[in-house]
């Protein structure tokens, strides 16, 4: 089991601050990547955190990653809109996307943001959380362009990736609904994350390069490579279609058809619906029954063995508030692999480490 750090959250900020300076970002692109990534990590998705700066280091060092790039409309309908993210940050790019698209909706009541050529977005519920602080609800169809990391159901090998699929309401008086998930029974980055602790797989997310079910997460991050399933069976499989259909076809003019090669870039096309509910319906009627279904729904008696009901958006609000107070968890693997990308950027390590108090 690898050693694990608990860096607090200032420092931590701080230092990865400085590691993306090395990429030749100008300012807000530097707090744009920064805050994105931590946040990701405070709300406890360590899979789409700081852990991706080694990957954006080497698709950087590719030319796969075009740093301080912005979004290039292509098509401009009004109420529909084409952007091209140019292979920039996806923290900027889905930021400017975003941006643009709330705008749109609050002009004529709703925006289809249709966003290609982005280097990897993140964790998609940024991306909702932007449209709900401004009581409006979003949703998102995501492809991954990347080696194939997911199998069909009832396939035995990689053919597609993991396909996030987010929507975002707002709820007045109380936290927004956040449903934000891959279409994997796991996040690739959860593998990744696994091995670094050196931990195993529940049963059933992963299969070996050979087909066999396996749970060595080993085999999501190392050759010879095998493959995550889908959750849910057949139902994840097709919700992967949709996302990879809409997202990528449609959306970013990429889909993914061909054997994986040696490329360390990961960009992503996003279909993005937002529109303003208080438009479509009457408002009071839309939050009461709103409020009254999720009231009910966790007033459910909990299972023996757990903690009883949690509506989306709420385990992430709680590990925010912990890591908040008891700063944000790294294992001993990752960081080391964040120092090793700090050096592959010309970046001074040992004040890499000193800035997080290392």
């Amino acid at each position: 089991m690898a050693q694990i750090h608990r860096i607090p959250v200032e420092r931590l900020r701080d230092a990865i601050r400085y590691l993306v300076k090395g990429f030749g970002s100008e300012s807000k692109e530097i707090e744009l990547v920064t805050e994105n990534l931590i946040q990701a990590n405070l709300t406890g998705h360590d899979s789409h955190g700081i852990g991706m700066l080694p990957r954006y280091v080497e698709s950087y060092l590719e030319g796969g990653l075009k740093p301080n790039a912005h979004i290039v409309t292509q098509m401009d309908g009004g109420a529909m809109v084409s952007l091209n993210g140019q292979a920039g940050f996806g923290q900027v790019i889905g930021h400017e996307a975003m941006e643009l698209g709330i705008a749109r909706a609050k002009e004529h009541g709703s925006c289809i943001v249709a966003l290609g050529n982005s280097h990897h977005l993140c964790r998609i519920g940024a991306w909702a959380e932007m449209a709900v602080a401004q009581n409006l609800i979003s949703i998102h169809f995501v492809n991954v362009i990347s080696r194939p990391i997911v199998a069909p159901w009832n396939g035995a090998d990689a053919r597609f990736g993991t396909n996030p699929f987010c929507v975002g309401i707002p709820v007045a008086g109380q936290p927004p609904v956040l449903l934000d998930f891959a279409t994997s029974v796991v996040a690739q980055g959860k593998a990744r994350v696994a091995h670094n602790k050196g931990q195993q797989l529940p049963a059933g997310m992963l299969i070996d390069h050979l087909g066999n079910p396996t749970t060595d997460p080993v085999y999501a991050v190392k050759p010879p490579l095998g493959a995550l399933r889908t959750f849910g069976e057949h139902k994840g499989f097709g919700l992967a279609l949709i996302c990879e259909l809409l997202g990528g076809a449609l959306a970013g003019g990429m889909t993914t058809h061909q054997p994986a090669d040696e490329r360390r870039r990961a960009l992503n096309g996003m279909l993005t619906i937002i529109f303003d509910p208080k438009k479509l319906s009457d408002g009071s009627v839309f939050e009461h029954e709103m409020k009254a279904f999720i009231e009910w729904v966790k007033a459910s008696p909990a299972q023996a063995g757990t903690e009883g009901v949690r509506v989306a958006g709420e385990p992430e609000r709680i590990t925010r508030a912990e890591r908040l107070a008891n700063g944000v968890p790294v294992d001993e693997n990752t960081w080391q692999e964040m120092v090793a990308a700090c050096s592959k950027l010309g970046v001074d390590g040992a004040a890499f480490q000193k800035l997080a108090g290392m």
